[in-house]
């Protein structure tokens, strides 16, 4: 494994886990009107799972004997319900290409298969939120 470039690609995909979790957040709080409750609420279970998502990684990055980043992608507010998933979406694909991309480094040791099998089980969660946000711009 190469740990550096690990750590580094770790930290990216954290940088935009944390933004998931706030975006997820703000976005469920701030949908107006009562065909958009119903996702609203689950985005909630979705912030919540993102916080436990970037935790794990948090104690990836440590275990590695790296430090992880404190710093946070941008958010976006947007008080159209539509452009709001529109920006899920796309961040989402962000954060899910980043996830993908720390895999490379990993390498074929036990610990590093670990490494890559938390990866594939973030991005499986994710894959199947950026679905329900599809589904729900779909007419």
């Amino acid at each position: 494994m190469d740990v550096e470039q690990q750590v580094r690609r770790l930290n990216d995909a954290l940088r935009l886990q944390g933004r998931s979790a706030l975006q997820y957040a703000l976005t469920g709080g701030s949908l107006l009107g009562l065909e958009h409750q119903a996702i609203a609420e689950r985005f909630g279970e979705f912030a919540r799972a993102e916080i436990d998502d970037a935790r794990r990684i948090v104690e990836k990055i440590a275990a590695l004997g790296g430090e992880p980043t404190a710093e946070v992608a941008p958010l976006r507010f947007d008080s159209d319900p539509g452009k709001a998933l529109e920006w899920l979406i796309e961040s989402e694909t962000e954060a899910l290409t980043a996830l993908q991309d720390a895999i490379e480094p990993t390498g074929r040791e036990a610990a590093s298969e670990a490494v890559e099998h938390r990866l594939e089980h973030i991005i499986m969660r994710k894959q199947e939120q950026v679905d329900v946000l599809l589904r729900a711009t779909r007419s």
